[in-house]
């Protein structure tokens, strides 16, 4: 697992150069007192069995050498790289869904989405049967996709101990659906195809759960309670205070606090292999987020106990990544540890099932909207899309205000009627 911040513009990786290893120059001195320039790279793709050796002489400076060393890297390197398109240009074109599928994921998914997505999609996408996955792209009706839907909804997943099978929930398999719409769109694109099956077929349609969202009382015993890392006290009154999600909290860095605000720029994401520092869900936006009086105080007893651990590593403390919540030696915590944590905690503490980490940002955002915040403060705080966003998932808690409107409605109809309209609405 390696960690890597593209806010910063750093990777661990970024020292690699992709097939061939960097040979200084050397010079070569003659008996007349002239001394020649020299180097010697070894070419794209060769191994240490059958190394292949590119050399340039005949150089009058260090400098004249570096710099044509440097050229024929890159041309050699550009060489290797067109070689590898000329390849794939004149390779097969996808006939099954089978091959349209790893197509896709080639060229789409593992290259442009971010590395949690990329996991699912392959994750999902290999619900898929292989009976499906066999068949001619141009063959497959909208029953074929219909009948698979029915198939994983039956037994399209397995337990992990027994391997036996199991059903999938209506919500895996729309996402699978959805998976396989987006491939036949790239499809139609390619020129494969003239239609997109899966928008006739029938995939489920899932049940609309309504958020939960914990009282002020429930939140505060679960910041009080937490157990754990050594932060996660701290980490919650965050979560409650702020309502970003987990791995905005974790991204943070005190550099990002400024006037009692806090900034939110990036988020950090976990996948099998890498652990690492993206843009958040609105990408290139900065979101500025106030923080109350209580949260504030918290933030300022966490620093002090931070302070104690920064002094107990020294200089092997990462200073460099500069995170409020963090391992003892400021190394990033893991987001699925962290949430699986907090959700074993919601059951010891007999929360209503199904309160998790996700749980402390609903009921922020319940919260606001019963105090009365207007709903696009409200979608602006929490970093949705767009006030419609906020809407769909908070539309439990607006309908919930609803006697309260018409009340409202009614005082301020009584008070802007003349005194003898007035006594006519009592």
């Amino acid at each position: 697992m390696h960690l890597r911040d593209e806010s910063w513009g750093w990777t661990s990786e970024a020292t690699r150069v992709n097939g061939v290893e960097l040979m200084p120059v050397y010079k070569r001195p003659y008996r007349s007192g002239k001394i020649v320039w020299s180097y010697v790279i070894n070419a794209p793709g060769s191994t240490r069995e059958n190394r292949q050796q590119i050399t340039g002489s005949g150089f009058a400076t260090k400098h004249e050498a570096q710099d044509a060393e440097a050229k024929r890297r890159t041309e050699e390197l550009q060489k290797q790289e067109l070689a590898k398109l000329g390849r794939s240009v004149v390779g097969p074109l996808p006939r099954t869904l089978s091959m349209l599928m790893d197509e896709f994921f080639r060229q789409h998914v593992d290259e442009k989405l971010a590395p949690k997505t990329v996991e699912r999609y392959h994750e999902q996408a290999a619900y898929l049967g292989p009976e499906l996955l066999n068949m001619q792209i141009g063959e497959i009706a909208p029953l074929h996709l219909s009948r698979e839907w029915n198939r994983l909804l039956a037994c399209g997943g397995h337990h992990r101990r027994t391997r036996e099978p199991r059903p999938l929930s209506p919500k895996t398999v729309r996402n699978v659906a959805g998976i396989i719409s987006s491939a036949f769109a790239r499809a139609i694109k390619w020129g494969l195809v003239t239609t997109n099956p899966v928008t006739a077929s029938e995939p489920p349609v899932p049940k609309k759960h309504r958020g939960m969202a914990l009282t002020p009382a429930q939140q505060k015993l679960v910041c009080d309670t937490a157990s754990g890392p050594w932060c996660l006290a701290a980490f919650l009154e965050m979560c409650a205070g702020t309502g970003a999600r987990r791995g905005e909290v974790l991204a943070l860095r005190w550099s990002d606090i400024h006037d009692d605000r806090v900034l939110i720029t990036r988020s950090l994401t976990q996948t099998k292999e890498v652990l690492e520092f993206k843009c958040t869900k609105t990408e290139d936006s900065t979101r500025p987020v106030s923080l109350a009086g209580s949260t504030l105080a918290a933030l300022e007893a966490h620093r002090r106990r931070q302070d104690e651990f920064r002094q107990k590593f020294g200089p092997d403390y990462r200073t460099d990544l500069d995170l409020i919540f963090a391992n003892p030696d400021g190394t990033p915590l893991k987001p699925d540890s962290v949430s699986a944590t907090v959700s074993a905690l919601c059951r010891r503490l007999k929360l209503p099932k199904g309160a998790s980490l996700h749980t402390m940002r609903h009921s922020h955002g319940s919260q606001l909207i019963a105090a009365g915040v207007d709903l696009a403060t409200v979608s602006e705080r929490l970093g949705h899309s767009n006030v419609r966003v906020t809407a769909e998932i908070y539309a439990h808690a607006i309908r919930g205000r609803d006697d309260e409107a018409a009340r409202k409605w009614d005082e301020f109809r009584r008070q802007n009627l003349p005194e003898n309209h007035a006594e006519g609405v009592q």
